[in-house]
């Protein structure tokens, strides 16, 4: 009598059982690693903004205050407001002033209360569209160059 090789029903039956539950608890986790990354791409992003603004402010203090290029974008504080601030990055990012869509795009980042800046710096909160009603916000601080 010739045996045969290979899997029997039953031994097929438990692998995708056990492939089933393997799935069903991954992806929850899933889901929630979406949601982290998310919100440390917004918090990377108000960091950026916050460091150009603090270096920018820096470089004015050190020319006195006159634009000159790599070191001070005069940011009046008369006309300067939380929006600007992304045009001080390389590459600049635009923020979206007012109020949010009804769905806000996946990437896209606006500022809901667009605050004039201050010299002694002012927060403001950065929104990052992921798609939902709401996004994902996180705060920097940015600072006008002169009065």
């Amino acid at each position: 009598m010739k045996r045969e090789s290979g899997f029997t029903l039953i031994e097929l039956v438990v692998v995708m059982v056990l492939i089933g539950l393997l799935a069903a608890t991954a992806l929850p986790k899933y889901v929630d690693l979406k949601n982290e990354a998310n919100q440390a791409s917004v918090e990377g992003i108000a960091g950026a903004l916050s460091a150009a603004s603090a270096l920018n402010f820096a470089g004015c203090l050190a020319v006195g205050g006159v634009t000159t290029a790599g070191k001070c974008t005069a940011l009046s504080a008369a006309t300067a407001k939380c929006s600007g601030i992304g045009a001080l990055l390389s590459p600049a990012i635009t923020i979206t002033a007012g109020a949010l869509p009804a769905t806000t795009v996946q990437g896209a980042y606006y500022i809901v209360t667009d605050s004039a800046l201050t010299t002694a710096g002012v927060s403001c909160t950065l929104v990052q569209g992921d798609g939902t009603a709401t996004g994902v916000s996180a705060t920097y601080t940015a600072f006008a160059t002169g009065a």
